[in-house]
């Protein structure tokens, strides 16, 4: 193998060259591993003779290894050069691979490569990381019963007389039928239906709106395409429905009984929960303000060159994703009026910190020797699943067999390890906020 390397930055350019006599040795060399496990018509068992091997099928051997060639070239060019690839490289064959397969020509390609910079990360034990906290009051403890008592509101039953209205309760027995007949699962009597709950078929709580105590009515709906009975799914049916009460619904009294409605042993209990939660949700927003005022005491401690290849990808990634918030109305309204070449200015800054912060978080998590278990990655797999109730099974095979999928699934897990790290090892302060303040959004 011949290697000419050209560099630019962080660019090189590897030129390799196999010749024709090395890839025919090659050639000649696989055809003696597989001859003795290839039975064909006419010869016994193992006696094929390499001869005819190669005229049989000396070209599609020699697609392996040129195949092979070039994996075992490439790699071997980037080792001697002693560089760490940011990223896959480029192959770009220069040879007339007809010839090459056919023997008459040397293997020549050239491969385009971005490599990793070289420079020394901030000492992590140096930063002074400030850390915004808040103190759990009894108003925010008061504040968040209170919207659980609003979505788990009781009911009282109203009138006779008294017209069903969207979020009241309606106490009925129903009997549904397609093309005259019941089906399997479409009946039920006492049945309890809040209407705007959405927790029936689209259509069916809309046609209970005005319904009183003791009306018998129809209800024309269609079960959705996607409906998880199949023998259902798209078609017309009739429910018929007897109503028994009308129920308005009440704001619950915050008490041990409102607390023992939602399995719990009291109101004490209730509070502790909700204490807890809050704890939380405090804590997670201080560590996120923590981890941005750490990112940026991280961007301004470093200035290196960055791979070219590597910022492009990001900043395409995030033009993408820009362009299609606004096509969906959702961009953002500082953007307006701003021309493309504006706004690729400024989005292509937020992929150089990006690819610059990624890099310098990859580099302290290497000289720290952090890793990711095989735990870790397996409760990552399993969370994802459950956001896809029935297809757990197809979600993991994905990731086991996709693995650009699987170093998307890591990458977070091990950029929150490196931030604890320095987190654990910076110099952190904490400093008193309000409420409102810990909980705000931050500008990004």
């Amino acid at each position: 193998m011949d290697c000419v390397e050209t560099a630019e930055g962080l660019s090189r350019v590897y030129k390799v060259s196999v010749t024709a006599a090395d890839l025919q040795q090659r050639l000649d060399q696989r055809i003696e591993e597989i001859r003795p496990q290839m039975n064909l018509k006419g010869f016994r068992p193992g006696k094929v003779p390499a001869s005819h091997v190669r005229k049989m099928f000396g070209k599609s051997i020699m697609g392996e290894v040129v195949e092979a060639m070039v994996q075992e070239t490439s790699q071997k060019a980037i080792a001697d050069a002693d560089v760490r690839p940011a990223g896959q490289p480029e192959m770009h064959m220069e040879s007339d691979m007809e010839a090459v397969m056919d023997g008459k020509a040397d293997l020549s390609y050239h491969m385009h490569l971005d490599v990793m910079p070289d420079f020394e990360p901030v000492d992590v034990a140096t930063l002074k990381i400030t850390r915004p906290v808040a103190d759990i009051g009894d108003a925010e403890i008061d504040e968040r019963i209170a919207q659980i008592a609003e979505s788990n509101p009781q009911f009282t039953k109203r009138a006779k007389t008294a017209k069903a209205r969207k979020d009241d309760a309606v106490v009925m027995d129903f009997l549904g039928k397609l093309d005259g007949e019941p089906f399997d699962g479409g009946a039920a009597e006492g049945h309890t239906l809040v209407l705007g709950s959405n927790s029936f078929i689209p259509g069916f709580e809309d046609q209970l709106i005005g319904a009183k105590a003791g009306d018998t009515l129809e209800v024309n709906v269609t079960f959705p395409e996607g409906y998880q009975a199949e023998n259902l799914a798209g078609k017309p049916a009739v429910f018929e429905v007897t109503v028994h009460e009308v129920r308005a619904p009440k704001t619950a009294e915050i008490n041990d009984e409102f607390a023992k409605g939602l399995g719990l042993e009291g109101l004490d209990q209730l509070k502790q929960l909700v204490t807890e939660q809050i704890e939380k949700d405090f804590s997670g927003a201080s560590r996120d303000k923590a981890k941005r005022n750490l990112l940026d005491k991280l961007d301004e401690a470093h200035d290196f060159e960055l791979p070219p290849k590597m910022v492009d990808a990001e900043f395409e990634q995030i033009w993408q994703q820009l362009q299609a918030e606004m096509d969906a109305g959702r961009g953002d309204p500082e953007d307006k009026g701003k021309s493309d070449d504006e706004l690729k200015d400024e989005y292509r800054k937020i992929a150089e910190r990006r690819v610059r912060l990624g890099l310098v978080l990859a580099e302290i998590g290497r000289k720290a020797e952090i890793v990711i278990d095989q735990q870790e990655v397996q409760q990552a797999i399993i969370k994802e699943a459950r956001n896809f109730p029935g297809q757990e099974r197809e979600v993991v095979e994905f990731f086991q067999k996709n693995e650009n999928a699987m170093a998307q699934l890591r990458a977070p897990i091990y950029e929150d390890k490196v931030v604890d790290h320095i987190l654990e090892t910076a110099k952190v302060t904490d400093k008193k906020v309000s409420t409102e303040k810990l909980l705000a959004e931050s500008e990004d």
